[in-house]
């Protein structure tokens, strides 16, 4: 299966912010979605995004690679200033390269795996850093064929994603993403898809993917992954930060009392 490498994670900047939001705010016409996010995330970091429904946070997290966005704020991404311009209630990208740049940086892994349904899963690899990133074909094919080896799919390189089991495809995804040779992985409910015999092997992948010392911010229902893997906790509550810190001060209750009452939903569970 996948075996940590830390030599294959990035070098870490402790004094630069991998990500940084500040006073982030989101609207879709009437409902303001995100209301003011003050946020940072250092590399090598591992931030689980908690919170309920309707909270926040997959906008939150799309903010993040402006895949939705920002109605107001701004965004630094290892301390670049991401480009944005005034467009009626929500902000506009100003500057196209810049934003192409960046993307390559942070890269996002989707609940429901995005994978091209027309192309095979080696070509669902190669797509990006040739076509997007000009990189040499034959030296990608060569990286994503020990990716693919790592997350237990070298014999799926072939294989459509309609032939693979929806575990396989959110592995599938998770390598495409690595291929990029992100510094960030965004992870938007990687798991809410998947019957449930079928989480334990893509949460054994990220376990692995975060003890290398990537840095990864993950939405995610699964308490107990969150709680074990991550460096920090941040918890949404109706578009603001509830509550913020390591996951066992803030498990072990009476920090905040809207987590404490959201936590306590799946204890009772």
């Amino acid at each position: 299966m996948y075996s940590p490498k830390p030599t294959d994670a990035p070098c870490r900047n402790e004094t630069v912010p991998a990500i940084a939001t500040q006073g982030l705010y989101k609207r879709f016409g009437d409902l303001q979605v995100l209301k003011g996010i003050d946020f940072k995330a250092h590399e090598g970091e591992v931030i689980s995004i908690l919170g309920a429904s309707g909270s926040g946070k997959s906008t939150f997290l799309r903010c993040l690679n402006l895949l939705e966005m920002p109605s107001a704020g701004g965004l630094r991404i290892f301390g670049e200033e991401v480009k944005l311009g005034a467009s009626g209630a929500n902000l506009r990208i100003a500057d196209r390269k810049q934003i192409d740049r960046l993307r390559t940086q942070v890269a996002m892994v989707f609940q429901n795996f995005c994978l091209w349904s027309h192309m095979t899963v080696m070509e669902n690899l190669l797509e990006a850093p040739v076509h997007v990133q000009r990189r040499n074909k034959a030296e990608v094919r060569a990286e994503a064929e020990a990716i693919l080896d790592r997350v237990g799919l070298l014999d799926r390189t072939k294989a459509y994603p309609s032939q693979l089991s929806g575990g396989q495809q959110q592995r599938a995804a998770i390598a495409r993403a690595l291929v990029m040779k992100p510094r960030v992985l965004l992870f938007d409910e990687p798991t809410s898809a998947l019957d449930p015999e079928l989480v334990g092997e893509v949460l054994k992948v990220m376990r692995d993917l975060a003890a290398e010392g990537r840095t990864m911010l993950i939405v995610t229902h699964e308490m107990a992954f969150a709680r074990d893997v991550s460096s920090r906790i941040l918890f949404l509550d109706q578009g603001q930060i509830g509550a913020e810190g390591p996951p066992d001060s803030l498990f072990a209750g009476g920090a905040k009392e809207r987590f404490d009452q959201f936590i306590s939903r799946f204890s009772r569970g």
